[in-house]
């Protein structure tokens, strides 16, 4: 496989996390370094290893995969996004007391579900007889890069005062679209074009 192909495949798997890590930033406000860590090693590592995962799958279980695996990212981003949403209707007094998306499961949810794409590359990969591990490797590096970057930008959108209970709100939005846009790529949402 040429770099230039791996490299764009690479680019766009690390796209979801990257919208994610934009709502991540705008909903922390305030990001130190190891939340930057936690975030981007655990999109980058479960990016490395969803095509792992589905390169030695192989053809074996493809079929069943398909079948529901843009359903579970979607209802996974769903439920992520609903609870930003909520949130930020919440009383401002609360703000302390709000849940870090870059902790326990909702770090977990959310991994899971920026990656499931890269599981069907690695079933790809399979396929064409390709070794799977420097594009494993190049995928979970730039998912993390990704990740790094839209954290940070999504902390300079969230920490302004007047923005903030909307950015909150819109980083909510964004993950629900992130969830239809995978279900329409699946064709799962037959009415939208």
């Amino acid at each position: 496989m040429q770099i230039f192909n791996l490299l764009a495949i690479a680019v766009a798997l690390a796209m979801d996390a990257f919208a994610v890590a934009i709502a991540t930033g705008v909903n922390l406000k305030t990001v130190g370094f190891r939340q930057t860590f936690r975030l981007s090693w655990h999109f980058g590592f479960f990016q490395a290893m969803m095509p792992v995962i589905g390169w030695s799958a192989g053809l074996t279980v493809r079929a069943y995969i398909e079948r529901y695996d843009h359903w579970i990212a979607f209802g996974l981003l769903v439920f992520v996004g609903g609870n930003m949403i909520r949130e930020a209707f919440e009383n401002d007094k609360d703000q302390q007391e709000k849940k870090d998306p870059t902790k326990g499961m909702t770090l977990v949810l959310l991994s899971v579900a920026t990656s499931i794409d890269a599981l069907a590359v690695g079933l790809s990969i399979a396929l064409l007889k390709i070794s799977i591990w420097t594009p494993a490797l190049i995928i979970g590096i730039v998912a993390g890069m990704f990740t790094i970057i839209g954290l940070h930008m999504g902390k300079k959108i969230g920490s302004a005062v007047r923005l903030s209970h909307w950015a909150e709100i819109i980083g909510g939005i964004v993950l629900l679209i992130i969830g239809l846009k995978i279900l329409h790529d699946h064709e799962a949402l037959f009415f939208i074009a």
